[in-house]
């Protein structure tokens, strides 16, 4: 079913979303006042997995000389970049595990292996993106400030290339988004100077220094090392290429001069360098993956035609049930298994997360029939999908929205669970549990505020 209707916020008076902010408030604070070891549990038995997924990866990668080692090893590195990136790194410097109270675990001293620096992230996204979501011109993340993919977004001649250089983007996701973070428009406009630019770029180049060194030469050291030291106490009989590169550049600058060398380099050598190589294509690749997913679940999260935008004249005045619904609409689900919303750092449920930005990302699905709840009886939308349809939709408009025109596409009308009688209004699913904190606490409302969040909606 699908309905053209301007905006979802047209049908509810400030009396609705006020009782729906109550009711969304209380699915916050119901989960807050049960969050305990069962979730540190989870958390800190992802960080290990990750850790572990590293060390094999490491591991198989000191003989990455053999293609099924380099495989499996590429693997375990690019899921474990993808567990860094996504359920850890980003949740945790959302401040989602803070309740802890855990010196390592803590939106305030975690960082991730990505090239944004830890504080600049915090801003762009936690307040910029979070608190003026779907906003046009205040959200920054809509289209990152490159691409078209709102048709109320002005037509410029360079949008003509967004297909080519989102697919760009795909690969480099990781330092598009650094890039984006440093939020070059606003020291043009005056509103950021370029001494905090400076700074910012200071700490993106220590971050790729930091990569580089850490993937594309120590690492492929240590294997190269290993491999070396495995070779002598073999006496050379691991199997490897019959020359070495080097030992041949030294015969073609010494001549005879170098020859014993030479000959060493060839029976020692050619393994050394090939697993080198090897770990550094590996490190590429695995990079590559965690990029290429990232981008898929980001874009299919915020971009599908499901989403509506905003006019800053719409949320005039914006109260906090309107923010709410802003959040609930300007977001799309992505549905999948238990493993992909783990890999995917529980984003596929990007309207629980939007709704509740510090919310541990484990509670996501156990809030979500709540939220489904609230959608129906408030005649709202909740935006679903299948990866492979998110993805059809996100870049569909991407290529179509790179030329002049284009009008918004049709949205879905308010959800309706499969088990709909008819019957008319029923309870609230949060109305039946009363385990609540109250409103005036200071673990209550999506603005939980501890280290970096910065999320700012209206107040309670």
């Amino acid at each position: 079913m699908t309905s053209t209707f301007e905006s979802p916020l047209a049908h509810l008076s400030e009396e609705t979303l006020d009782e729906l902010a109550k009711e969304l408030d209380a699915i916050h604070d119901e989960v807050y006042s049960d969050l305990g070891e069962r979730d540190r549990r989870y958390i800190k038995s992802v960080i290990a997995a990750q850790r572990q997924l590293v060390v094999t990866g490491r591991i198989l990668l000191f003989a990455s000389s053999w293609k099924p080692a380099w495989v499996t090893g590429t693997a375990c590195l690019g899921m474990a970049k993808i567990l860094e990136n996504m359920e850890i790194g980003h949740n945790v410097m959302h401040g989602q595990w803070d309740w802890m109270n855990d010196p390592d675990i803590h939106s305030s001293v975690w960082d991730w292996d990505t090239a944004s620096t830890a504080e600049a992230w915090k801003h762009s996204h936690n307040y910029i993106h979070h608190t003026f979501t779907n906003i046009r011109g205040l959200d920054k993340d809509l289209g990152y400030e490159i691409m078209r993919i709102d048709p109320h977004q002005k037509w410029r001649p360079v949008y003509l290339a967004q297909p080519l250089y989102n697919a760009l983007l795909t690969v480099l996701f990781e330092w598009g988004v650094a890039l984006h973070d440093l939020d070059l428009e606003a020291m043009w406009a005056g509103e950021k100077s370029k001494t905090q630019v400076l700074k910012e770029l200071r700490g993106i180049a220590g971050k790729a220094r930091a990569q580089f060194v850490k993937d594309y030469v120590g690492w492929p050291l240590v294997s190269a090392a290993l491999f070396g030291a495995a070779q002598l106490a073999l006496r050379g009989r691991l199997p490897q290429p019959a020359r070495s590169r080097l030992g041949g550049r030294i015969r073609a600058l010494g001549g005879g001069k170098w020859k014993t060398t030479a000959d060493l380099l060839d029976r020692y050598a050619p393994g050394v360098e090939k697993t080198f190589l090897a770990t550094v294509l590996a490190d590429i690749t695995a990079n590559i993956i965690r990029n290429v997913w990232a981008h898929a679940i980001i874009f299919c999260g915020h971009f599908p035609d499901q989403t509506y935008t905003f006019s800053k004249k719409e949320v005039e005045n914006e109260s906090r049930g309107g923010w709410y619904v802003r959040q609930l609409v300007g977001a799309a689900n992505i549905e999948g298994t238990p493993l992909f919303h783990i890999i995917s750092g529980n984003l596929g449920y990007q309207v629980e997360h939007h709704l509740f930005p510090d919310m541990p990302s484990t509670r996501y699905s156990e809030v979500a029939p709540k939220v489904k709840d609230i959608c129906e009886r408030y005649e709202l939308p909740y935006n679903s999908g299948r990866l492979g349809k998110q993805w059809w939709m996100v870049h569909r408009t991407i290529a179509r929205l790179a030329f002049p025109g284009g009008k918004p596409r049709p949205k879905p009308g308010p959800y309706r669970s499969s088990a709909d009688s008819g019957g008319g209004a029923v309870p609230s699913e949060a109305a039946r549990h009363r385990r609540r904190l109250p409103a005036e606490h200071p673990d209550a409302g999506p603005e939980h505020v501890r280290g970096g969040v910065a999320v700012d909606p209206p107040p309670r």
